[in-house]
């Protein structure tokens, strides 16, 4: 487990760095803490007294990094916790306000690389998917008991995948036989349902579906609509919130998100109602005008990095309008 640790490779830990801007004495929110990697250079450009508060929901990954962390001792409190209750969890601290608040979205290189976690397609696991495996449904419980028609719309909406319908079809034709437990036969049914021109070129098959249920099994989307207001509420003037998303739509809720705190829409509208609402006041100020991207360098050191996009806010002080330019 301490190799596992040693070979994470945080994605654009530089940037992040650089954007929330770590000092003595501040507290900085990690709601997505995995092994660690972000944490550790926090804490280490805050020190001596510069604290940070981890959350994960994945026990294993919680013994990893605090173990990782030791070094710090109580500057690191690492909670128990999804990011989606993020607020409880300040309240419960005794945090009022924080410096930063950093989320690296979707499954960690922990669980990717656990093969028995059920996440990955490359390894023949029981076919569990949840990011804390003591509580919730897993989703070989959601091939066995979800109609046809959900599981279509779970693969259409959180995998974006074309042949959702088919996939679906073959999977419910399957669980009629026998149970589909293993993430073998998983990915084997959807390779099977997909058209073989489409199987010949790009990614395994099986990928989008197996986000798609990993996204269902976890309430991956819902936690991070439910949690990027509080991080914003959190802040205090001048704060920083980044964001790291791999995929699509966790982009997309992100952006939205700052969009709406910024007291603008994410997207021109075509045409604008007659009388259109009067602009939300603005809290933060978006700093990145578009997602940044690894660089060629980061990406060959570290592939995981290869799909990630950063978006970055701050926090205004309470009366104060956001500027048209960025900073």
């Amino acid at each position: 487990m301490v190799l596992t640790a040693a070979r994470h490779q945080p994605v654009l830990v530089e940037r992040v760095t650089d954007l929330l801007r770590p000092r003595p004495g501040g507290t900085y929110v990690d709601a997505t803490l995995g092994l660690g990697g972000h944490a550790d250079r926090l804490l280490e450009a805050s020190a001596p007294d510069g604290r940070v508060v981890g959350l994960d929901r994945d026990p294993a990954a919680l013994a990893l990094a605090r173990q990782r962390l030791a070094w710090a001792g109580d500057r690191l409190q690492a909670v128990s916790a999804s990011f989606a209750d993020l607020g409880v969890v300040a309240d419960r601290l005794g945090l009022t306000a924080v410096d930063g608040v950093l989320y690296d979205l979707g499954v960690s290189s922990l669980q990717l690389d656990e093969g028995e976690r059920g996440f990955s397609y490359r390894a023949d696991a029981p076919l569990d998917m949840r990011m804390d495996p003591t509580t919730g449904i897993t989703a070989a419980e959601v091939l066995a008991t979800y109609p046809r028609a959900e599981l279509a719309r779970i693969l259409r909406e959180y995998g974006e995948e074309r042949f959702a319908g088919r996939i679906a079809r073959a999977l419910d034709e399957a669980r009629r036989r026998a149970p589909i437990a293993t993430t073998g036969q998983l990915a084997e049914l959807v390779k099977a349902a997909v058209p073989a021109a489409a199987r010949r070129t790009g990614p395994h098959p099986a990928r989008r579906a197996f986000q798609a249920l990993r996204i269902e099994v976890n309430r991956e989307l819902d936690a991070l609509r439910a949690s990027l207001p509080q991080a914003i509420d959190l802040l205090a003037p001048g704060g920083r919130l980044v964001a790291l998303a791999y995929h699509s739509l966790e982009d997309r809720i992100v952006k939205q998100a700052l969009a709406d705190a910024a007291g603008r829409p994410a997207e021109a509208p075509h045409r604008l109602p007659v009388e259109a609402p009067a602009a939300t006041p603005a809290t933060v100020v978006v700093l990145t005008r578009r997602p940044e991207r690894p660089s060629a360098a980061e990406v060959a050191a570290n592939p995981r990095s290869e799909s990630a996009k950063l978006r970055a806010a701050e926090k205004l002080p309470p009366t104060t309008e956001a500027p048209g330019g960025q900073p």
